[in-house]
């Protein structure tokens, strides 16, 4: 629990918690569960502790579909190490592995992409004050 509170004020912080990136207390998704298909897709339009606006122009997050590509790749890469290489596994059961684990990790990669979009945009002000 500590290196989480010592992590507070990181991007990394932010992107792994789902916090907004400027006051790192106000949630960016309404539903935490990024498995229920049906919410998905929704983020609070502003943040409740800061109002930092999550959506600050039209398609802004198209973006985060370049952070996805490049967290998909870095998936790719560690599960073909791990079941290819030091496992020693073949090539079809490999790419097996890589399929099952894209699907299950497919939700989870879409918010931390978003996250991480969002948190390159926006700076952790230590200084600000809830009430201004």
């Amino acid at each position: 629990m500590n290196v989480i509170i010592m992590l507070k004020g990181t991007k990394v912080y932010s992107i792994t918690r789902s916090k907004c990136p400027r006051c790192m207390e106000g949630e960016i998704y309404p539903d935490k569960n990024p498995y229920r298909f049906k919410t998905m897709t929704d983020f609070n339009p502003r943040c409740s502790v800061c109002d930092q606006n999550f959506e600050p122009e039209p398609n802004f997050y198209y973006g985060a579909m370049y952070v996805s590509y490049g967290y998909t790749v870095a998936l790719f890469v560690a599960v073909y190490i791990i079941f290819g290489m030091w496992i020693g596994w073949t090539m079809w059961p490999t790419v097996g592995a890589l399929a099952v684990m894209l699907v299950l990790l497919a939700p989870v990669i879409f918010r931390i992409s978003r996250t991480t979009w969002l948190s390159m945009f926006v700076k952790y002000d230590k200084n600000f004050k809830k009430n201004g």
